[in-house]
């Protein structure tokens, strides 16, 4: 789990003390019309606000397993549960920031078109100015929404608002506002800003906006000059498979090229982070899956599933898929559905592939997909940017395998969401489709 260094909170407490000039904005002190709504940026913006309609950022609140997350689990849970009630408002302060400003809470579903559906709109992040205290995180963001913009860009001019350069939009923690959480048991239930800081692009200066928001040379209004290194606006991210493609990159060492019937073949695995500036998963890690499928297709065609070796470091068995483990039996507390034992923990990740994970538990030691209910974690076994973790597999070939070549076949999956999750509150099937990360592909010889 991210351990934030002494060095680290220092220069983020320096940071912030030059950033954070003001209040935090707090729940019911900005009404709905101090900001503007998406259209009317998009007569001067429409490339930008195309881009933005896309990404997960404006659809913090409509997307579906986010409403169902907090219609049916954590709204309920706070009316039920003291040592959480605070989450009835606190999702709203990043998902739907201006029902959480306007004091509109809790906000009505999606389903009836409030301005809660803008979700992180234009105007949220250009009024930002700061954020208050030493570390940005559970929405502590100071606003100052109306006549001035903030942006990054000097010597810009427009004749609908005044413009008021902001260094801080483009710094990593200004993400950090919400892409950090402390849950109500003092969990970092998020920490990608946190990871990146400790991380190797921290360290050397690559920001979220640098993946997140590439540059490109283009036009910022409609009718404006072309600029150079424009911040494009698509937040991509883990939704998008376009940005998951590539983001981890497998290499497979067999110790022998050749391999006698009904003998043995070890694999040396290096499983890296190519790609992303934080952990691999990040952000929702309690609800994402990402493992590793190994596969040996013979000369006859016949498929053979390679299991990955264990380690037999502690913990280790939240690593390995499991079809008989059950786990998020706090749904159904939360649900007030008895006689619900749980869910399948792995959904239908093949028993015996590697888990890339960090588990979290309830307070009870089970796991959970909620986060404002976890009280620990367990072992961190998820995929740092820039390294690589070694795995091994050891496959005893059978007596009459067919002689000739044999491919062995990794591939390293993310679903959103974990399957049985999706299946039990009928999400759509989107959040459970394995999407490819990563793969390799080597060929032995059986003689």
């Amino acid at each position: 789990m991210i351990r934030i260094s002494v060095c680290a909170l220092a220069i983020l407490s320096l940071f912030a003390a030059s950033s954070s000039a003001g209040e935090r904005a707090k729940q019911g002190s900005l009404p709905y019309d101090r900001f503007a709504e998406n259209e009317s940026c998009a007569e001067c913006h429409s490339e930008i606000v195309r881009q933005h309609a896309r990404s997960l950022m404006s659809q913090s609140f409509t997307h579906k397993w986010d409403e169902v997350e907090y219609f049916e689990l954590a709204l309920p849970h706070s009316l039920k549960d003291e040592k959480v009630a605070g989450v009835k408002s606190g999702c709203n302060g990043c998902h739907a920031p201006l029902a959480y400003l306007a004091g509109d809470i809790p906000p009505q579903r999606p389903s009836e078109g409030t301005r809660a559906n803008d979700g992180v709109s234009c105007d949220v992040c250009h009024s930002i100015t700061g954020f208050d205290g030493d570390v940005p995180f559970n929405f502590n963001y100071i606003m100052d929404p109306g006549e001035y913009k903030q942006g990054t860009r000097p010597g810009m001019e427009s004749g609908e608002h005044e413009i008021a350069v902001n260094d801080f939009l483009g710094t990593s923690e200004f993400c950090g506002i919400c892409h950090n959480e402390k849950d109500p048991y003092g969990m970092w239930v998020k920490a990608t800003h946190l990871e990146w800081k400790e991380g190797p692009y921290g360290r050397k200066g690559i920001t979220c906006q640098d993946c997140h928001m590439p540059r490109s040379d283009g036009r910022l209004t409609d009718d404006g000059d072309v600029v150079e290194g424009a911040r494009q606006h698509t937040f991509h991210g883990v939704h998008f498979p376009e940005r998951l493609s590539g983001a981890v990159e497998l290499l497979f060492y067999p110790r022998d090229e050749s391999v006698a019937r009904g003998g043995k073949v070890v694999i040396d695995a290096k499983v890296m982070n190519a790609k992303a500036g934080h952990m691999i998963p990040s952000g929702s890690a309690e609800e994402r899956v990402v493992w590793m499928h190994v596969e040996a297709v013979d000369a006859g065609g016949n498929t053979w599933h390679l299991p990955v070796d264990r380690k037999g470091f502690e913990g280790e068995d939240w690593t390995i898929a499991d079809s008989e483990a059950v786990a998020y039996q706090d749904i159904g507390e939360i649900r007030g559905q008895e006689g619900f034992t749980g869910l399948r923990r792995d959904g239908d990740v093949p028993d015996g592939d590697r888990i890339y994970r960090m588990p979290y538990f309830d307070p009870k030691g089970r796991m959970t997909v909620a986060q404002w209910n976890t009280a620990s974690f367990g072992p961190d076994y998820r995929l740092p940017p820039l390294e690589a973790i070694a795995e091994t597999f050891t496959w005893k070939l059978p007596e009459d395998i067919p002689e000739g070549a044999v491919k062995i076949k990794a591939a390293i999956y993310m679903t959103m969401v974990v399957s049985s999750v999706v299946d039990y509150f009928d999400l759509p099937a989107a959040e459970k489709e394995p999407m490819v990360m990563g793969s390799t592909e080597i060929v032995l010889q059986v003689r």
